[in-house]
């Protein structure tokens, strides 16, 4: 019992931590909510969103510019894996039950295979189509309008119903935000180390150009 409740206590702190985070926080819950390894929970970016404005942390002109931004960055990232890999990697990641009906979908109604998928709350997947739109030919240009327009219509009404019906929204959703907030942060931790990893090689990888390059300017003067 005492650590059932510890486990419970650490939990609901784990929630207000990652409440507290405010626009940074909805924005890298968003971004890993549509990669193509998104988080444990579907609807992760709505479950935060709720709970951020029914608790007024945040204001909503804030909040949902911010969740639609990061899904938008995660969606072009998956589309990306979708455009690289080609049909080879839906064949790796779409489950065989829905790959021949995603991309007849996705050729037929570009628009709605993209859009309603977005717009749409869980259970209805949403990365086989933004994957299939990569690796079908859809333009970048057609896809990130589509999809971004599906996602702030959906976000703009996540956040009305928690500014309108507050808390007795969020206790139907509580007990799911409470469990998985966990996740939540590590997700957001992983996606703050990978930044400042892949920074790091970055800046690496530009100083050893530079060294690669001045060698033969050095050996030239040299001469």
């Amino acid at each position: 019992m005492p650590a059932a409740a510890g486990s419970h206590a650490h939990r609901g702190q784990a929630v207000r931590w990652l409440s507290h985070l405010g626009v940074p926080g909805l924005v890298c819950v968003a971004i890993f909510d549509s990669c193509p390894i998104p988080l444990p929970i579907p609807g992760s970016t709505d479950l935060l969103l709720l709970w951020l404005v029914s608790h007024k942390n945040g204001e909503p002109w804030a909040l949902v510019p911010g969740a639609v931004v990061g899904s938008i960055v995660g969606g072009y990232l998956s589309w990306q894996v979708g455009r690289k890999g080609g049909e080879a990697a839906l064949q790796r990641r779409v489950p065989v039950r829905f790959l021949v009906p995603v991309q007849r979908w996705v050729r037929t109604n570009p628009f709605l295979a993209v859009f309603l998928p977005a717009m749409l709350p869980p259970p209805v997947p949403l990365t086989p189509f933004v994957l299939a739109s990569g690796a079908l030919g859809v333009p970048a240009a057609r896809f990130l309008p589509v999809f971004g327009t599906a996602r702030a219509l959906r976000y703009s009404l996540v956040a009305w119903l928690g500014a309108t019906y507050g808390r007795r929204v969020i206790r139907l959703w509580s007990h799911t935000l409470d469990q998985w907030s966990t996740p939540l942060l590590a997700g957001f931790a992983a996606l703050l180390a990978g930044g400042i990893v892949f920074a790091l090689l970055k800046a690496r990888r530009k100083t050893g150009c530079l060294a690669r390059a001045g060698a033969p300017a050095r050996e030239t003067a040299a001469d």
